[in-house]
């Protein structure tokens, strides 16, 4: 057996990015035109991690200003005492918001920094459950017209995708048109997925969960706010047979999950590990959707979810986001692209894989 690595944790270092957009885009309540990512790196014994979280730049002064310390000069293979020693640090901050992004930056660098010190692939640290991670085309923004929204799906089921979702709840006039518009360019053989972020009341979601099904929607995500249990607990009871009802992707600590799958509230429980504390607090969720019985599907960062998402029994698929998706080819490399639906981690590559394109990403620091 190798002796184990002998490495403390030297340095950790943090810059934001703000990337525009290609174009304007918005789903049920928010419109955006740029993405911001808060980068850190983390240094030990000659090697360096990377993590990385789509947050505000005030999550770049957290890391500098409380969570730097607290990890600097740990043993850099103790991954989980530094992810318990940061939740501690925040406690007056609060845990949910920029904190845990904060912290899913770091802890997301401290794995790839030990699986590189280990010289093996991130999934084979973790311990993979399987070899590829289903994925979905998310994009469908409520920004687009027609011919574009039918553009995006259709190529990626033409890519062979299998699975598609769009974003819906703006104009809930044109809604069914434009779900018809979806349905049409990728064909009835591919899953059909909306997601309302949380626009709807309960009366307005069971009517759309209703008009949708027609069209062979199988996944109605957030149709009303996230926070509304109960509501959510209704439309999923009486949606449509078939169609599935999910939300979690505001998650940032175990006990917000927890509460939702005891209201009984979704069929599929979403998770981010860019906002629940990272590859250690993803995969605990992981586990309570174990418990649960209940399946577990990664929201946005495809890049950051593949090789805990092998690892995770429960998971369903991952969302390949435009946003992200792009972003990610952009500034990092090692980025692997789906085969007929489907993401396999690059095991030639130790850690998760990806490196910091810093040439290419300084145009858009902060």
């Amino acid at each position: 057996m190798a002796p184990r690595p002998e490495a403390r944790v030297e340095a950790v270092s943090v810059a934001s990015y703000a990337i525009p957009t290609g174009e304007p885009e918005s789903d049920g309540t928010l419109c955006w035109d740029s993405t911001t990512m808060v980068v850190v790196h983390v240094d030990a014994g000659g090697v360096t991690g990377l993590g990385f979280t789509y947050a505000d730049a005030a999550t770049a002064h957290l890391v500098l200003d409380l969570l730097a310390g607290v990890v600097e000069g740990r043993d850099a293979l103790d991954v989980r005492a530094a992810w318990r020693a940061m939740v501690e640090a925040i406690r007056n901050q609060g845990r949910p918001g920029v904190s845990s992004m904060a912290i899913a930056a770091v802890d997301v660098a401290l794995w790839d920094l030990k699986a590189r010190l280990l010289d093996l692939p991130l999934v084979s640290l973790l311990g993979a459950a399987r070899k590829t991670l289903p994925v979905y085309g998310s994009g469908g923004f409520t920004s687009y017209g027609l011919d574009r929204l039918g553009q995006q799906l259709g190529d990626w089921s033409a890519r062979g995708i299998p699975r598609v979702k769009m974003k819906v709840g703006r104009d809930p006039e044109q809604d069914e048109e434009r779900v018809s518009a979806a349905r049409r360019a990728v064909g009835p053989d591919v899953e059909l997925f909306v997601d309302a972020n949380g626009a709807w009341d309960r009366k307005r979601a069971l009517f759309f969960a209703e008009r949708f099904a027609r069209q062979d929607v199988t996944w109605l995500e957030e149709p009303v706010s996230s926070d509304d249990l109960a509501g959510l607990r209704l439309v999923r009871d009486r949606a449509p047979a078939g169609m599935q009802v999910t939300a979690g992707e505001y998650g940032y600590d175990l006990p917000y999950f927890r509460r939702m799958l005891e209201a009984g509230a979704v069929d599929v429980l979403q998770a981010d590990l860019t906002r629940c504390g990272g590859i250690t607090g993803f995969l605990d969720v992981a586990v309570l959707c174990r418990a649960w019985g209940i399946p577990l599907s990664s929201h946005c960062a495809p890049a950051l979810h593949l090789h805990p998402g092998c690892c995770a029994p429960e998971i369903r698929h991952a969302e390949y986001f435009h946003d992200h998706v792009r972003i990610e080819e952009m500034l990092f490399d090692g980025v692997v692209r789906p085969v007929k639906g489907e993401l396999e981690p690059d095991l030639s590559r130790t850690g998760h894989g990806l490196e910091l394109k810093r040439a290419d990403a300084q145009r858009y620091a902060l």
